[in-house]
């Protein structure tokens, strides 16, 4: 009787098990084809072999790519009906479960949508109400990033309020300042101390004051190691624009960025729509500027514009020249890392199981930047076949993890 009941148990030993796949888990250096066996929402084991008889269910993943979920480390999912709100309770952000899984994303992360004053609504009406794991970056406006007027508010920038909610939910792994039109260098040096109150990074999108402020001191003077430049490929060459991009005029890097870069600075791609320019990233990626994470920008004016999804520009960063392996770091461990959860991003025995499962796609594709640039010939890009959050499958393109249908047992 021990024997067989021993023996149920071991037939029981996996949830799913991912067989045949090519792993890409970049924080365990593992690059090869590897089984995933998956039990309880966690990863079990990662072994070159694992049985299927020890398995509830089984997914061939032969001919494709295992990784871990990734994490798309800028959108806006602050969603709701209040009218002329921009990306605070508005229409204009996204429920993330519609748009998460089927591009292989398991967190992300929504960048200032609330403040102190509205997270907690936020966290009631979308983070715990998501499939998705949602995190946020707190606005340093205290009611969150609204448009207009409302975002050049000093009287509501409040850094002690800020860090203290911050430090009251664990969601929140950041402090953002966005849109900000003024000359002062206040309002960052603001959103810095809340970062440094609460202990977490800043990221920045860099407003349009113009003419503009200088790029080279907000990464060398005014930002830590650590924080986050987001819309790294976006700006103005012209000199009275109204953001600087990276690079000048003469499509040379400016001065400092690869000193940035090196310093800790964390360049973030922050796509949306009106961020990524060809013009811009491509010499900007020659001169050594490489995303240390890719993101979306996700919201409704972006989500059928050139950024599309994460996926997308996973694709679009390695048709510009990074490798499989480079872009699945960059939308996995390295985010994880930059917002403090090394309990993501990874396939260590004990993670929690949040996996996604991708087919290489060829053929002759094309990539659109924000002005509807198009650059065309890419040969490759990656397509979701599976996604699976906390061990549940939650998106499934061709039913790999679905039981056949027997017409004779209808």
């Amino acid at each position: 009787m021990l024997l067989a009941f021993s023996s149920v148990l071991q037939a029981q030993s996996y949830d799913l098990l991912l067989k045949g796949g090519h792993v890409i888990d970049p924080k365990n250096n593992i690059d090869e084809p590897m089984d995933v066996g998956i039990s309880d929402g966690k990863i079990v084991e990662v072994s070159a072999s694992l049985s299927p008889a020890e398995a509830e269910t089984v997914v061939d993943a032969s001919g494709l790519y295992v990784t871990p979920g990734l994490i798309d480390l800028h959108g806006h999912h602050y969603h709701g009906t209040e009218p002329d709100a921009y990306l605070s309770n508005s229409f204009t952000a996204l429920p993330p479960d519609g748009f998460t899984f089927r591009a292989g994303v398991t967190t992300t992360v929504d960048v200032g949508g609330a403040g102190w004053r509205n997270f907690d609504h936020f966290k009631e009406q979308v983070i715990d109400r998501s499939r998705t794991r949602v995190l946020a970056f707190l606005n340093i406006i205290g009611s969150g990033m609204k448009g207009g007027v409302i975002e050049q508010n000093n009287d509501d920038m409040d850094p002690k309020m800020t860090a203290l909610v911050a430090r009251q939910h664990p969601e929140v792994v950041g402090v953002k300042i966005a849109h900000y039109r003024g000359h002062e260098w206040g309002p960052y040096e603001q959103a810095v101390e809340a970062g440094e109150r609460a202990g977490v990074p800043v990221m920045v999108d860099f407003g349009s004051a113009s003419p503009p402020l200088s790029l080279e001191k907000l990464l060398l003077e005014v930002l830590r190691p650590g924080d986050i430049y987001t819309h790294m490929y976006g700006g103005s060459v012209d000199p009275d624009g109204a953001r600087q991009a990276v690079i000048d005029e003469d499509k040379e890097l400016r001065e400092g960025m690869l000193e940035a870069r090196d310093r800790g600075i964390v360049f973030d791609v922050g796509h949306g729509g009106g961020s990524f320019f060809y013009p811009v990233a491509i010499p900007a990626f020659e001169q050594g500027l490489r995303p240390t994470t890719i993101s979306t920008d996700l919201h409704t004016g972006s989500m059928n514009d050139g950024m599309k999804n994460m996926l997308n520009v996973v694709s679009k960063m390695m048709d510009m020249g990074m490798s499989l392996g480079e872009v699945i770091e960059a939308s996995t461990w390295t985010p994880a890392q930059v917002i403090g959860r090394e309990d993501l991003g990874h396939l260590s025995e004990g993670a929690v199981a949040d996996v996604a499962v991708f087919g290489m796609r060829e053929g002759d594709f094309g990539f659109v930047d924000s002005r509807g640039n198009l650059k065309p010939g890419a040969d490759r890009k990656l397509e979701t076949e599976l996604t699976i959050r906390e061990g549940e499958v939650v998106y499934d393109l061709n039913g790999l993890a679905a039981s056949p249908w027997d017409e004779e047992e209808e």
